[in-house]
Formats: C-alpha cells, structure tokens, sequence
C-alpha cells in the first residue's frame, strides 16, 4: 500500500535535500557519493536539490543534536507535502556511539518523523540506492524465507537409581538419550 501511495505521490523523479544534523561526516560522505556519475541515480530520477523547499525527500545523517535540532525542525518544516524522510546511518538511526552524550538528543526521529531507516555505520552507497529505490516502489524488495533447523545433539539423561559405585568410582548403567 505504501509503495502504491509512493509511486502516485512522487512520480518519475525524486527531488532530495541533504541534511546534516550533526555527527562525523561517514554517511554524508556516502550520500554524495552516490550522488556522483560513478552510481548515476539521476537515471532513477533521484536529485539533489540546494534547498527543502524544492525537495520531495530528506536524506538526514548523524544523531539530533541540541545545537541543530531547530534548525533541522525548520528545514523539515519548510518542504511541501507529500514529503519523505530517510535516516541514514546508525546515528541518524539509533543515536550512534553519541546516543547518551550530553549534546546528542538521540536519533533523528525525536526531532522530525522518520518514515525509512537505512542502517550502517556508513551504509554502503549500494545500501543507500537500495533503500530509497524500495521505498519508493522503484524495484522489488529482496527477501528469502529463512528456515533454522535445530541440530539433534544427544544428552544423556542419569536417574540416580541407575548409579552403582564401587569405593571412589561411579558407573551409571544404563543410558537413555533426550
């Protein structure tokens, strides 16, 4: 359904806004990297824009901090709907190894709402193409059922009516397997 709402809403192309909020520069790193002709997103219709007010979509790296919570508030505030926010990396997810400092208020969720999460501490410019091109409905999402099969290890189940002993030795006598 979302996908659905995703592919009516924006279309052939997806305008992003890069921001920062705060943290050390790994995933922007990745972000305009993927940006560059060697990953060539624009043949997805993905585009960079200099301000929130073009873009369809917020690509947001490092954790919210103190110092640019308002600001990232008035970036999110100033995009028109429909409108979409990515958080990219573990900061921007969870806080990253900043989570319980002083100045971090935590992942990027507490200050604006996030709608897709693409984790790794930087995540992969593959990973990043990924995300954004699922979430929008461009390609298929990849999942193989998983089946975990539990190995039959055998444990000796003692009764202490099967132990004999004989001065310092113990021998049970019969063994039964779980």
């Amino acid at each position: 359904m979302l996908k659905n709402l995703c592919q009516k809403m924006f279309g052939r192309s997806l305008w992003v806004y890069h921001a920062n909020s705060g943290g050390c520069n790994g995933c922007d790193i990745e972000v305009l990297n993927v940006l560059t002709p060697y990953y060539d997103v624009e043949r997805f219709g993905i585009k960079l824009v200099g301000s929130p007010r073009h873009a369809d979509v917020m690509l947001c790296q490092g954790p919210a901090l103190r110092a640019t919570a308002r600001a990232l508030r008035t970036a999110y505030e100033a995009m028109p709907a429909p409108k979409l926010v990515f958080a990219i990396g573990g900061c921007a997810c969870g806080g990253g190894i900043w989570h319980d400092t002083y100045a971090v208020l935590g992942p990027v969720e507490k200050v604006i709402p996030v709608n897709f999460y693409i984790p790794g501490c930087p995540p992969r410019p593959e990973a990043i193409i990924y995300g954004v091109a699922v979430a929008v409905g461009l390609v298929d999402k990849k999942v193989a059922p998983v089946e975990f099969k539990e190995l039959e290890m055998p444990i000796p189940r003692y009764h202490p009516s099967d132990l004999r002993g004989k001065d310092e030795m113990v021998v049970y006598e019969k063994m039964d397997k779980i």
